[in-house]
């Protein structure tokens, strides 16, 4: 098998949980020994939603809060879920080509950027087999 990406592969950065309480989500996570270390806002539609990193040894959690009325949807679905496992990469622009010309179902048009860490950091995500949402993201 043909393995891509070689060395701009870096391996897990965070996982990003959807939450409909932030105040309620960073407690219990700081209850579990995890620090915030990023907050930031980010478009969605018309308005803003809430985003904070929290970070314990080499984990790191990406809890998020949308908007209404996506953050009802996400209120009315009962159990909790994971929304997509990110993987740090090295030169994000190379990793797109890369996974273009081999095929992958990227839901990008190209690398996004968000206003997130000290730099900003660009993203894109992959489906799966499954649809499960694999973000590729170089922190800037």
């Amino acid at each position: 098998m043909n393995r891509i990406l070689g060395d701009k592969f870096l391996g897990i950065q965070h996982i990003g949980i959807p939450v409909t309480d932030m105040s309620k989500s960073e407690a219990f996570y700081t209850r579990l020994g995890f620090d915030r270390v990023m907050r930031a806002t980010f478009p969605s539609g018309e308005s803003e939603g809430a985003c904070i990193m929290m970070k314990r040894g080499a984990v790191i959690m990406e809890l998020y809060q949308m908007p209404e009325p996506e953050l009802s949807r996400i209120k009315s679905r009962g159990d909790g879920h994971i929304d997509h496992i990110t993987f740090g990469v090295h030169d994000i622009q190379a990793v797109y080509k890369e996974l273009d010309r081999a095929g992958f179902e990227i839901i990008e048009e190209k690398p996004r950027f968000l206003n997130y860490w000290d730099n900003g950091c660009s993203y894109f995500n992959v489906l799966g087999p499954d649809n499960e949402r694999l973000e590729f993201c170089e922190i800037l």
